[in-house]
């Protein structure tokens, strides 16, 4: 028993690793596919469309032998896919109409500091001055790539960075809500109900805002979809839970460290995105910042 433990932490962290990888690769497709003229409802339409058998197979997956949902229930999960999956997804996608995917994933990345600070202003959580500090840190991060990137793009950048943070805001408000219903459904069947729901939300939101025409893209917006789809949103769920069930969502959403870096190493050899002494010297504040943030405190806490 004592031999088998190294295998299962190993089998954890790899999972882990690759599933941040491929959560990262979400922005690279994007941008490749507006390089399509597709336009964001219309391409976060395909996603959902695609990845919808997905989480319904997840769900009822997860569901099987369990209580039914009660109608609170249902309720919280409707609330939760409309924040958590469809806004979040909807203002990132249209974010990323206008910033590199390099400081999208920067700015996302912020996700545990927004976690804390909801849960100063709701549930009056003390921050302690280590979190402080390293949130300063991350902040800085993200504002000397933001900077960088304005200089170069200007106003356009400045609306993109807002739209993504807006998405990671949102997303921050389903993970601080969520808790109480993960331990009623369990992680894995709230995922799939919830992104179920937020999928009927963006099917809707396309057949109010566009003509059916506009269903009609070109060939290689529909596959890059489906993979965005597949390998980056319904895949990379399944591998940080079986990671978190082998090793625990600490260390886990540590080796998820490694997305915002694969993100930019695919932006620079697949977008041709700049790779500057500001890019680096930005993700390693933000990495570093959100580090001491996740980091359990010690006893001098």
């Amino acid at each position: 028993m004592v031999q088998a433990q190294p295998h299962k932490a190993s089998a954890g962290l790899i999972l882990a690793a690759t599933g941040a990888i491929a959560f990262s690769g979400k922005a690279i497709i994007v941008k490749l596919a507006y390089r399509h003229g597709v336009d964001a409802v219309t391409l976060l339409m395909y996603r959902m469309l695609f990845a919808l058998p997905m989480f319904l197979l997840m769900a009822w997956w997860a569901g099987r032998g369990k209580a039914a949902l009660t109608g609170r229930d249902w309720l919280g999960v409707i609330g939760l896919g409309f924040s958590g999956y469809y806004l979040s997804s909807f203002l990132d996608f249209w974010g990323l109409e206008f910033i590199s995917a390099s400081l999208e994933r920067l700015i996302l990345y912020l996700n545990p500091t927004l976690v804390l600070v909801l849960g100063w202003c709701l549930f009056k959580k003390r921050i302690s001055t280590r979190q402080g500090m390293a949130m300063a840190i991350s902040y800085s991060g993200v504002l000397l790539v933001f900077g960088h990137e304005v200089s170069l793009a200007g106003t356009h950048a400045a609306l993109g960075a807002f739209l993504v943070f807006a998405s990671a805001f949102t997303y921050a408000v389903y993970l601080t809500y969520s808790g109480q219903m993960v331990q009623r459904l369990g992680s894995l069947r709230l995922a799939g109900l919830a992104s179920s729901a937020a999928c009927f939300f963006c099917l809707l939101q396309f057949a109010l805002l566009r003509p059916w025409a506009a269903a009609q893209v070109a060939e290689p917006v529909l596959w890059l979809s489906l993979l965005n789809a597949t390998a980056c949103t319904a895949l990379p769920v399944l591998l940080v839970m079986m990671a978190i069930e082998r090793i625990g969502p600490g260390l886990t959403a540590q080796t998820g460290m490694i997305g915002p870096m694969s993100t930019i190493l695919m932006g620079v050899l697949i977008l041709d995105e700049p790779f500057n002494v500001w890019v680096i010297a930005g993700t390693a504040l933000v990495v570093s910042g959100v580090f001491f943030v996740t980091r359990p405190a010690g006893r001098s806490n």
